[in-house]
């Protein structure tokens, strides 16, 4: 069975349905492209009998693009062999893109990569105007670039200035706005009625060709020499290196790819493109996002980490305990599933406050025409505000959402827990207290398990699921199950002071304000983090925070730690805030001041009084910006590898995604345990030795690490 199918039609117009036998999805694999090899010289000799061609699916998507098995393999010693195979292949489209006749793509379902190339090198593309099909080009996500004719083919049909949003943002669109943006030259609502009018569109246009394979054909908006780009372009690489702080490659090769393409004929510009893609395909940072963001985020959402013994479940009804802002947050990711939530505090007007919450959103989904007014009043109308505990009778889950207090969360524990329905479960949002402690409020510690938010939850992915000594495997399924039923990630990791990401979150802002301590000027170290890779500064961070939380949050952990006959180790960074709060009063963000001053109008700076505080300028003059970078990274694989030592985390693919995803950790570096990875693991443990012979006790690495350094064996 050959992966493309062809089926010619009595008016001489071929179909070409593309259907890899054993695969839910077409991809671009070895065997497809020895297909499309079949295909190009077949059509090539039949040619004169053909009316048009017409290219579509068997598949529910068109195609998903490039083989991530495939690509993730190449190495650099096989650049030269991978290149030319690049090239093969888009000259096999380029064969059926210039037959002289008619090439339609009928696009049943999302066309995506390498798919939306396919659909680039056909002269007419029809849509289903269904919401499954999604277009774009989305490479970027993964440390790649479009390797099919996808920037060479967009720039010569939209221009440079409106291309590049598509390229180097990796938008995916809608069937409706792809028709809006001219992507797509019509829609559909049934495979029937696509079908109908491209073979009425290939009768219509019998002799057909691409627009820049007219002659004179010029790209819209003009090339790099027309002043209105030269302008454009001026500035678009310093715009564009601000955000990736030089640690995406794909972007940047990207802009060079469209630029350099825009200036020369076809075949060079298709020439060029390879070349970047076989650059960037042989390189470490794709291998390491396609590893993490495809294989291991995929493996997440498949269920790698809930027990399989165990049917999956629906929650029908939320009891959510505080209404401030992690709750009303909960309550809106909840409302918004399609689940009804009773929302509780203290009294009804805090309630009704925390709803207001998911008004807002809501209002402004309504006001962008994302959603109509009837189904934001809907999804409004799902969610109780309330102060009265018997509001949660029936409960499937309560989640506690109030302050870090380990006192006041054993008593709304007591209050709510008796409302749960027959096999319902408790869960807690906090983010530090161990899971087995607060378990021992509740009637039924088998029942009780944390399920740790990150904010804002409408934006962010992640839910940390812990289990408590005593959780039930079916508790964790329930629990793992309702994470997805909200469309939000989840990992599961094991009990701990500050589980997982609250742990390694600790670490990096508390090794930014040391480095304050230390004498460093602040803006290097804000600076050097974000060229490490992390999207916000640890003073910025902390002050998003506050101060005060962050302090409270460690008493109650030394308070916990004393009790239990532990001994507490005084961080470096502790002085630093014990004089921001108790010498200069300096809250944080919600205060007005923190590490940064908060202007009424204009935007945030440090303040200016730190250099005085805390600066020493000999040491600011002469840092080293890349040992500011290394502690910043490797403090935080570190304390992610002692996770795994002490059974915190059970898997790699938790670590990787959960330090991404929860705290922000680098995402060029594929996560935590990746970065240990492709650093080399005998090179890491050089360096943290070498960090902890400098910079204290904290960088020394865990036995675990030791032992795989001795052994040369990756995470």
């Amino acid at each position: 069975m050959t992966a493309i199918r062809y089926e010619k039609d009595s008016d001489g117009i071929l179909v070409l349905t593309i259907d890899m036998p054993g695969q839910s999805a077409n991809t671009m694999n070895a065997e497809f492209r020895s297909a499309l090899q079949t295909t190009a010289e077949r059509v090539t000799q039949e040619v004169d009998s053909l009316k048009g061609v017409i290219i579509t699916s068997a598949k529910k998507t068109f195609f998903a693009g490039g083989d991530l098995n495939e690509l993730i393999s190449v190495g650099p010693d096989q650049a030269e062999p991978f290149f030319l195979m690049v090239q093969a292949l888009k000259q096999h489209m380029r064969t059926i893109e210039t037959l002289g006749i008619p090439v339609v793509a009928a696009i049943n379902g999302a066309a995506l990569g390498g798919g939306w190339e396919i659909c680039l090198a056909c002269h007419h593309r029809i849509a289903l105007n269904e919401k499954s099909v999604q277009i774009g080009l989305p490479e970027v996500t993964l440390g790649l670039l479009p390797g099919g004719g996808g920037i060479v083919r967009t720039i010569r049909l939209l221009g440079l200035e409106k291309a590049l949003p598509y390229l180097i943002e990796g938008k995916k669109l809608k069937a409706e706005d792809a028709l809006k943006a001219g992507l797509v030259d019509a829609l559909a609502d049934d495979v029937d009625e696509m079908m109908t009018k491209a073979k009425n569109w290939i009768l219509d246009h019998p002799k057909s060709k691409q627009p820049w394979d007219i002659k004179g054909f010029k790209i819209p908006g003009g090339t790099p020499s027309n002043p209105k780009v030269a302008q454009m372009l001026a500035i678009a690489p310093a715009m564009l290196r601000n955000k990736t702080k030089g640690c995406y490659p794909a972007p940047e090769a990207i802009m060079s790819a469209t630029v350099e393409g825009s200036q020369v004929d076809f075949d060079t510009a298709q020439a060029i493109e390879a070349r970047y893609f076989t650059e960037l395909v042989t390189g470490q940072i794709s291998k390491n996002m396609i590893g993490t963001f495809w294989f291991q985020l995929n493996e997440i959402k498949a269920g790698a980490s809930r027990p399989n013994s165990i049917e999956k479940s629906t929650i029908k009804k939320l009891g959510v305990l505080g209404a401030g802002m992690m709750g009303a947050g909960i309550a809106y990711a909840a409302a918004i599933s399609g689940i009804d939530v009773v929302l509780k505090d203290i009294s009804e007007e805090q309630a009704e406050k925390g709803k207001q919450y998911s008004d807002t959103l809501l209002s402004k989904r309504v006001s962008r025409k994302r959603m109509s007014a009837e189904k934001k009043q809907q999804i409004l109308d799902r969610i109780l505000a309330t102060d009265k505990a018997d509001d949660l009778a029936g409960c499937d889950l309560i989640i506690e959402a109030v302050f870090e207090d380990s006192k006041l969360k054993a008593n709304v524990t007591a209050e709510a827990e008796p409302k749960l329905a027959d096999g319902g479960i408790f869960a807690s949002n906090t983010s530090t207290i161990p899971i087995s402690q607060l378990a021992e409020a509740s009637a039924k510690p088998e029942n009780y398990i944390g399920l740790h938010f990150f904010s804002p939850v409408d934006k962010m992915q992640l839910v940390e699921i812990i289990t408590g000594d005593k959780t039930s495997d079916e508790t964790l399924a329930k629990a793992f199950d309702f994470v997805l039923q909200i469309n939000k990630t989840p990992i599961v990791v094991n009990d701990s002071r500050g589980f997982f990401t609250s742990r390694v979150f600790g670490t990096f802002v508390n090794e930014g304000i040391a480095m304050l301590g230390e004498g460093y000027s602040p803006a290097s170290i804000e600076n050097a983090a974000q060229l490490a890779g992390m999207p916000v500064g640890p003073l910025a961070l902390i002050d998003e925070v506050s101060l005060t939380l962050v302090r409270h949050i460690r008493d109650q952990s030394k308070h916990d730690v004393e009790s239990a006959g532990g001994h507490w180790d005084a961080h470096p960074a502790e002085a630093v805030i014990d004089t921001m709060l108790d010498t200069h009063q300096r809250k944080g963000k919600a205060a007005g001041e923190g590490f940064y001053q908060y202007p009424d109008k204009g935007k945030k700076y440090l303040w200016p009084e730190l250099d005085r505080l805390f600066v020493n300028k000999e040491k600011a003059v002469n840092a080293n910006l890349q040992d500011l970078i290394d502690r910043f990274l490797f403090i935080q694989s570190i304390e992610t590898v002692r996770c795994i030592e002490e059974k915190v985390l059970t898997s790699v693919k938790d670590a990787n995604i959960g330090s991404i995803f929860g705290i922000g950790y680098a995402p060029w570096t594929g996560g935590a345990i990746q970065y240990i990875n492709q650093y080399g693991i005998q090179a890491f443990n050089r360096r943290a030795q070498a960090l902890s012979n400098e910079h204290g006790s904290r960088f020394s690495p865990p036995t675990l690490l030791v032992d795989k350094a001795e052994k040369n064996e990756m995470f």
